[in-house]
Formats: C-alpha cells, structure tokens, sequence
C-alpha cells in the first residue's frame, strides 16, 4: 500500500501524522512511504530522518493525496484538503465531527473511507487513539489556565499556589477521565486547591485513593457545578462523550455568579465543547472574555508541545496504521471489532450512530458498510 502523509495546515499545528520510526515500520513491512517536504519539521524531524528510513519526499500536499491508497493525519482535513479526497482512499486521522456538519458533509461527498482516531476502541471500552492527547492536553489545561489567569493576561492575578498565608488558586474540573485525571496531576503539583467531578462512584473512589486525599472528589450534577463555580479561579471542562457532541455545563447565566477574571478551560472544544460560551480558538490567539470571564478554548491544545505530542500519538496509531495497510481497511476492520468502531464515513455513507444523533443524519451500520 502506498501511505501518504501530508504538512498540517491547521492553524498553528506542528505535529505530524507519521514519525520516521512509523515510517520505517511500514516500510519494513512492505509498504511505501511518501511524505510532504517540511510536514515533520514543527515536530523536530527533518526531511533527511524520513529519507535515511526510506520514504518519499513530496513536494506539495496535492502529490500526497493524488497519489496515496491511505492519508495519515493528525486533525480533522481542512477544506482545501477535503476537496482532494476521493472513493476508495482511507483517511485515518482525528476527526470529531459531531460539531461539524460542512466536514461531514464534505467526507461523505468525497466517498473517502475515514477511520477517527478518536471512536477507535479497546477491549476495556478505553479509547486508545485518544489518549496520548487526552493525557497531553490535560496536563497543558493547569498550565494554559494559570497563565490566563495571571492579571497581564486580563485573569485575576492569582497564583496556583498561593504563598505562605494566602490561599492557593481553587481548581474546578469537570470529568474524571483521562483528560481530568492528567489535569489534577498537574493542578495538584502546582499546589492549587483542587476539586474534580465524576458521575461514576467508582471513578471517584479511584481518584480518592490514587491521590491520597490531595484533592476532593464530588459527584458530577446541575447544583454542584452551581456551588463550585462561584468559588472557582478556574474550572477545567474535561467531559468526553465518545464521538458525540460534549454536552454543555455552564450556561453563560451562570458566568455572572462567577468570580471576574475567573479562567474557563475548555478541552472539550474538539467535540464543540462544554461550556455555552465556548468557540475554537488558536494558539497564535487563545483566550477571549465573555462576561468578565477568561476562556481559553484551543482545539489543539497538544501542538503546543509538538515533540511529545507526535512521539505519543505515534506510539499509539502505529500498530493499527500497520494492520489497515497490511490487510487492507476492511479485514483489519473484520478482525478487529475495535478499530471498526473508528469507521466514521464510507463510499458516501455515515457510520457511526454518535455523530448522526448529534447532525440528524442516517445512518449505516459499520458491520454493513464492510459490505458496501
């Protein structure tokens, strides 16, 4: 199979879909590789590293797509990259396109089978594509969030910490999941007081005991949001719903019960985040004020650290990225009940039940689109 992988070009990605390792992987097993010039260098890795494992070079994103049987990404494909895309190529990428009709729509008119890194599964009902950046993001969230929140950023100039006599930044996040789980890590070891919401007992006692007490755990509903957020320097929304939209949790209402200069931190954003007030944001443009209050919403958050981001996500998509170039996209979806669980679009369908619920749209089974 030929594998293509072009630059991203979403504002202020760096990472890439393939590293050199990656590269060689599938070269190993038989495969040609062909990479757009530049597409690793945000990531830190030149073009001579994909060269010396043996891929191609190409020298623009359109070769990549005229010419490649599967595309490797890293987000969603823009517009310009949505219009190359044809029946009978395999997209394999992060996706989301719950909040996302024009993408939907744009897939769908193209025919491109298109496998979401994100509504990937794993035997434990995890999801393993997701992760890596789930991890990533959530421990940017406390670091993106205390800069907002220091005054020059227009915050409330309070430090996570605090000093000896004045109390530590209060740290609301909501989900504890990976997102959430990273978050607390990170907010607990910058010594803010930190609470994170559940719905699931279980979960709660885990976080309870994996932090011996360093933070508070409290069961996820309307009135303690409503309790918490009035207290709050920052709240972290970490709430996933696989494949669908992220449902919304405070209501731009409540931001008036808030304390001005508080920071909201949306992670969710990718699947339209869970805040009413929230919209995308870039790096090169993070944070916005609605109310009095900060939010930074960037839908990227793990392009921020571009080397690790790439190494991890690498790490995690490798070995289904091989069985789908190895077996061809429909045995490796046959044997693997979970990678068919990322089957979003094919030949012009809709395959995953989440993403029709959140658009109204049809929807075709996964296990009948492997005979289309």
């Amino acid at each position: 199979m030929l594998i293509g992988c072009p630059k991203e070009i979403k504002p202020q990605e760096f990472r890439v879909g393939l590293t050199p390792n990656a590269a060689q992987e599938a070269i190993v097993h038989g495969h040609e590789v062909i990479i757009e010039r530049g597409a690793g260098a945000g990531a830190g890795f030149e073009d001579a590293d994909y060269e010396r494992v043996g891929a191609q070079l190409a020298d623009s994103a359109e070769e990549i797509f005229a010419r490649a049987e599967m595309v490797v990404k890293v987000k969603e494909p823009q517009e310009v990259e949505r219009k190359q895309l044809r029946e009978g190529q395999v997209l394999f990428t992060y996706l989301h396109l719950a909040p996302d009709p024009d993408q939907t729509r744009d897939l769908l008119d193209s025919g491109v089978t298109a496998i979401a890194y994100e509504t990937v599964t794993d035997r434990n009902g995890g999801l393993p594509l997701l992760a890596p950046m789930s991890e990533v993001a959530g421990r940017l969230a406390p670091q993106t969030g205390s800069w907002a929140l220091q005054k020059a950023n227009g915050g409330r100039g309070v430090l996570m910490g605090g000093v000896p006599g004045v109390r530590p930044a209060n740290v609301v996040i909501i989900g504890g999941g990976v997102v959430g789980t990273a978050a607390a890590r990170v907010a607990v070891g910058m010594g803010a007081n930190v609470t994170i919401l559940d719905r699931s007992i279980p979960r709660l006692s885990w976080l309870d005991d994996i932090f011996h007490g360093r933070l508070t755990t409290q069961f996820s509903d309307a009135g303690a949001i409503e309790d918490l957020i009035p207290r709050a320097d920052m709240v972290i929304g970490a709430v996933l719903i696989p494949g669908a939209a992220a449902p919304r949790l405070i209501r731009r209402a409540q931001l008036a019960d808030m304390q001005p200069g508080a920071v909201l931190v949306d992670v969710a954003i990718d699947q339209g985040g869970c805040f009413e007030t929230s919209r995308a944001t870039t790096h090169a443009d993070p944070i916005y004020e609605v109310d009095g209050i900060l939010h930074y919403c960037v839908a990227n958050m793990p392009g921020a650290v571009a080397r690790t981001a790439t190494l991890a996500l690498g790490n995690a998509t490798m070995p289904f990225m091989l069985a789908l170039a190895d077996k061809g996209w429909r045995k490796a979806c046959e044997d693997d009940p979970h990678l068919l669980e990322g089957l979003n679009t094919h030949a012009g369908h809709l395959t995953y039940y989440a993403v029709g619920k959140a658009l109204g749209m049809d929807v075709l089974s996964p296990a009948r689109a492997l005979r289309v």
